[in-house]
């Protein structure tokens, strides 16, 4: 049936009903669009007119903007918006996603009314399939973070799915979840309202208009070069797609805006005999592969194929997308998952398959913000092919970011500078969008990795713990390690083990920290940025006193860990700096910041040639010796005594390891440990490995991964920056108050914001909690994002956890907020409100007891004890 239905197919390409869908409208002539005359300066130029150009436009309005010219090189809407699915769903993993599409969703319900132009919204709802039972907690997770959002959502089972769709097969179901808010438009005439809304408050719009390029002076978006002439302008947002990527090249100083179309095909049919209702619910069923929804009283279905087409990878094309080449064979897997859910479909005739690029990024997440390389260079572009359900919110954040200097949610994970120069390669991104593409529907259990563009940065000594069984994950392009596997154990298995219950790596990731613990063991850390910050004088510790909260004028050697904030006092970094000399810093960051930081650094910092700010991240290696031993073997290597007496915490000395000499060697681990961090100049990195292995062998040294580490510096409550630290989060609200010289009488930047923030109080509190009731052999694992209830109310979300293998018990870190029980508003959070609370955490909808704390266990760490001797009650309140 389904090849007679393939060959009924073929004869029917020249149908006609495609060109009668609704397409973009023309706004002007090719002729009156040139005879049209541009102005010659704007505060805004916004390049594309889409639904990302249009949104940010029409945002930027509302918040009261009026220098705003949007160009367009063909007619609106007339790109990837014009051949988008139509299908708003809120259903995302990602917290930052969900707010997006459901704020977009609101602003397209009201867009009609607004605007006066139709764009075909219809509430449907959508019913995300679950064929296996991985599946279903996947979707379970989903609908706890949309419940808490207010969100209406509910899994349902098998039987609620006919019923609610009583065309589809559900035989091999076990539950889905249905989100009945979700809807279906127009997008193009989303496009079009939102144009329309911005125009009538004072934005220009031309088409047919193209931007060769963007005129940038001393690091500053200074106007645009078109073809129909230049405009002065302030800031420019590149908002044009599939063509985001080569606009950003086309600068004298590129901006990287790493992005790759693939070809993304769905099908049109007739109306069925009896044709479906405007309100029928869209499917989508991520294990077949496939979208469903209403078209017409017919259906429109697409998908996500195991062997995407990558397509444009040599450059520009066509200046409005046309619909590409039928491939009726390519398309065969998602038809036959098509038919296979509604069976009726097999004598329906087919009016049209649809061929259109969409773009894709390296993390299948959006890219939004403001260039690192470019100041007033903002991009939003690379939707996933979710841009109708991200448009409105990424561009009311966008919008906001412009205006005030941030958004006004949390968007790291959609940061453009979350990317460097490396990510940009055409060849890595072909490779990673044939991979990004099934992602999109593939089973995402926690801790997995992507598996093309890897092996791009690496330490070098990677080679020798490849050789040792090490595991491998990938950060900012970086090589990691996450454990190592013991020669004993099956390779094979351990890879293909995916599971959100007790992974098979537990036991190698206990032996690591236990060893940790009572011996030694080595992790590579080399992927940590690291600057330096040296003057001819006083600038060094000037600029950083006024950068940084904490003190930084201390003696030579010593480390200090400190904040790098906004104005709002939030974290813009997290680091640890030590002071080299009176007028040379060290400074070390998590290694995603390398782009982040040093844009910021180069933002605030004077331009003061006596001032050297230099990225020295490729220069060390970085070996982390941790445990009770470590002092032994450096003693031993060092010829020096390095006891506590003689090398306190947090101090930092250069000192010859083996035969090499220059080796920064500092008392921390990171973990609240005992050890010691070494950064080696790359060129002694084998030696002193190999010197440090060959002499800790008496001592019982290992190599250890980074799961160890995570377990160590979450049972002590150590926050990490981009996990659990962010730009919304300050000092005070996570216990560091410590760390930051309020008192000394010093300006820095976020001070005023923290002294307003003592008077007032803080809304949320950085707590841990110690899950009371779970069972780490058979229940579902707490990973990241959990919902945190008190006293049966949702005050928060984890932002991380861990197995802590010396309580024997799940430990997960988090923020509590106290949201008013009548008005919802946030209200001060003491201490005396946290410990007063009972705590549960939602894992997939099961509800979790758990203990709370503002302080670390810390005098559990010196016994290990049985998981039964331990009454957490005797310490709770304390």
């Amino acid at each position: 049936m389904l090849y007679r239905l393939l060959s009924v197919v073929r004869q029917q390409r020249a149908s006609p009903g495609w060109q009668n869908w609704p397409s973009a409208r023309s706004s002007a002539s090719a002729a009156e669009a040139h005879s049209i005359t541009l102005p010659a300066q704007a505060q805004v130029v916004i390049c594309g007119g889409g639904i990302m150009g249009t949104s940010v436009a029409y945002h930027l309005a509302k918040l009261g903007w009026k220098d705003i010219v949007l160009l367009e090189q063909g007619r609106l809407a007339a790109g990837s918006t014009r051949f988008c699915a139509g299908i708003l769903s809120t259903t995302k993993h990602l917290t930052i996603e969900q707010k997006m599409a459901d704020y977009s969703n609101k602003l397209y319900q009201q867009l009609e009314q607004e605007t006066g132009i139709q764009t075909g919204y219809v509430r449907t709802g959508s019913i995300s399939l679950a064929q296996t039972q991985d599946r279903l907690i996947s979707l379970k997770r989903i609908n706890s973070r949309l419940n808490v959002m207010g969100i209406p959502s509910e899994i349902i089972t098998s039987k609620q799915v006919a019923e609610l769709h009583p065309l589809l097969n559900v035989h091999d179901l076990v539950g889905a979840l249905h989100v009945p808010e979700d809807a279906i438009m127009s997008s193009s005439d989303v496009a079009l309202a939102l144009a329309s809304a911005a125009s009538q408050n004072n934005v220009q719009i031309y088409d047919r208009t193209t931007v060769l390029h963007v005129i940038v002076k001393k690091n500053q978006v200074m106007g645009v070069e078109t073809d129909r002439g230049p405009i002065d302008c302030q800031y420019f947002v590149n908002c044009a797609g599939q063509w985001a990527y080569e606009l950003g090249l086309s600068n004298e100083e590129p901006v990287s805006i790493p992005l790759h179309a693939c070809e993304h095909f769905y099908l049109l049919t007739r109306p069925l005999e009896t044709p479906l209702q405007s309100n029928t619910p869209t499917i989508v069923d991520p294990d077949g592969r496939i979208y469903i929804r209403n078209w017409q009283g017919g259906i429109l279905s697409g998908g996500f194929e195991k062997n995407p087409k990558p397509i444009f990878t040599e450059g520009k094309n066509q200046l409005e997308i046309q619909n590409l080449q039928e491939d009726w064979d390519h398309f065969e897997p998602l038809l036959s998952s098509l038919l296979r859910r509604m069976p009726d479909l097999k004598t329906l005739e087919i009016l049209k398959l649809v061929n259109c690029p969409e773009t894709f990024t390296p993390d299948m997440r959006c890219i939004m913000g403001e260039s690192p390389v470019a100041r007033g260079y903002f991009v939003l572009a690379g939707m996933n092919s979710a841009g109708l359900c991200f448009g409105g919110g990424a561009g009311k954040y966008l919008a906001e970011w412009m205006v005030y200097g941030y958004p006004s949610e949390n968007v790291w994970d959609l940061d453009l500078k979350r990317f460097g120069t490396l990510q940009s390669s055409r060849t890595f991104l072909r490779h990673r969008v044939m991979e990004v593409m099934p992602l999109m529907y593939d089973l995402k259990v926690p801790r997995w990795d992507f598996q093309t563009g890897r092996q791009l940065r690496t330490s070098p000594l990677y080679d020798r713990l490849d050789a040792q069984g090490a595991q491998w994950m990938e950060k900012h392009g970086f090589e990691r390690p996450k454990y190592f596997i013991p020669p004993d154990k099956d390779l094979l298995a351990l890879e293909q083990s995916k599971t959100f219950y007790k992974p098979d790596w537990f036991e190698i990731v206990e032996s690591e920290v236990t060893c940790c613990k009572e011996a030694v063991c080595v992790i590579d850390m080399s992927s940590f940025t690291k600057f330096e910050i040296t003057s001819t004088g006083d600038q060094a510790l000037d600029t950083l006193q006024y950068l940084f909260s904490n003190d930084l004028d201390v003696p030579v050697g010593h480390i200090v860990h400190t904040g790098m904030l906004n104005e709002k006092g939030g974290y813009e970094n997290d680091c640890s700096i030590a002071r080299l000399n009176k007028r040379s810093f060290f400074m070390i960051s998590p290694t995603d910041q390398q782009i982040h930081c040093w844009s910021w650094l180069k933002q605030h910092m004077p331009k003061d040639s006596n001032l050297v700010l230099e990225d020295v991240s490729w220069k060390y290696t970085a070996l982390n010796l941790i445990g009770p031993r470590a002092v032994d073997v450096l003693s031993e290597l060092s010829y020096a005594p390095m006891t506590s007496d003689h090398f306190p915490s947090l101090f930092c000395k250069e000192m010859s390891v083996g035969y090499a000499n220059g080796i920064r060697v500092m008392s921390m681990t990171h973990t609240g440990e005992p050890g010691f961090m070494l950064y080696i100049p790359i060129e002694y990195a084998l030696h002193v490995y190999n010197e440090v292995m060959s002499v800790g062998q008496k001592y019982g040294i290992r190599n250890a991964g980074y799961y160890a580490l995570r377990s160590l510096r979450i049972e002590k409550f150590f926050a990490f920056w981009g996990q659990d630290l962010n730009t919304y989060t300050t000092p005070l609200e996570c216990g560091r108050e410590f760390r930051v010289k309020l008192e000394k009488g010093m300006d820095f930047i976020g001070r005023e914001a923290l002294l307003q923030q003592k008077q007032n109080g803080v809304y949320k509190r950085f707590t841990m909690f110690i899950l009371d009731d779970h069972d780490t052999d058979l229940d579902l694992w707490p990973w990241w994002g959990e919902p945190i209830y008190r006293n049966g109310q949702y005050v928060g979300r984890t932002t991380s956890s861990a197995y802590s293998f010396t309580l024997e018990r799940h430990v997960c870190l988090g923020f509590v907020h106290n949201f008013s029980e009548d008005t919802g508003e946030e209200q001060v959070v003491t201490a005396d409100f946290i410990n007063r609370g009972e705590y549960e955490i939602d894992i997939a909808g099961h509800r979790f007891q758990a203990k709370a704390k503002l302080y670390p266990f810390s005098s559990l760490f010196t016994l290990k004890r049985r998981k039964d001797d331990v009454e957490l009650s005797d310490f709770h309140g304390k």
